[in-house]
């Protein structure tokens, strides 16, 4: 007797699913979109005539003032995403509500550098005339293509375990380095001011 390939829907027994890996495709667009978001940043960057100024917030001495409180807050949220993690994948004892803070912490440190990346790009342009200055310019291309990889990955199914955490780690290095090199920096050269 020759088993019918249809047997599945004519009610016959269904076989097991096979354990199938994630095609490679699916990683490929995350990847695509990042460096297209990089690479586009960046070329708006070099292209752009910088304003000088992209916003000011009353009570601050300086837009680079503004832009370095952003940005450590961003980092403080991050750091507190970097935790919740840990939680989250039980490496470190955390409450219930570990995941919702994750998240939320990330929403909160993503809309608080969406204007610090405004003004870098907008008011400053993808600038090169000293090595911290290149990093930096590089490295915020770069998280941001990578931070929007790592939101497509989000809605990924059956992804490798390791993949978001790496991802997510990678982007908390790389947010940690734009900081060192540009709010940290403020602070060292003109002083905690507002």
């Amino acid at each position: 007797m020759t088993a019918d390939p249809n047997a599945a829907t004519q009610g016959g027994p269904v076989p097991p699913p096979a354990h199938r890996r994630p095609h490679p495709a699916r990683f490929l667009v995350p990847a695509l979109v990042a460096s297209a978001v990089a690479v586009g940043l960046g070329a708006y960057g070099r292209i752009h005539h910088p304003t000088g100024t992209a916003f000011n917030l009353a009570g601050f001495s300086s837009t680079s003032a503004v832009k370095s409180w952003l940005a450590t807050t961003a980092f403080v949220f991050a750091l507190v995403q970097l935790v919740s993690a840990f939680m989250v994948y039980g490496r470190l004892p955390g409450p219930g509500w570990a995941p919702a803070l994750h998240r939320w912490s990330g929403r909160v440190a993503f809309l608080v550098a969406v204007p610090v990346a405004v003004h870098c790009l907008y008011a400053l342009g993808f600038q090169t005339y000293e090595p911290r200055v290149l990093w930096h310019s590089l490295l915020g291309c770069f998280f941001l293509g990578a931070f929007s990889a790592k939101m497509l990955l989000l809605r990924s199914e059956r992804l490798p375990g390791w993949l978001l955490p790496v991802a997510g780690g990678l982007v908390f290095v790389v947010l940690t380095v734009i900081w060192l090199t540009s709010a940290l920096w403020f602070f060292r050269t003109f002083g905690v001011t507002t």
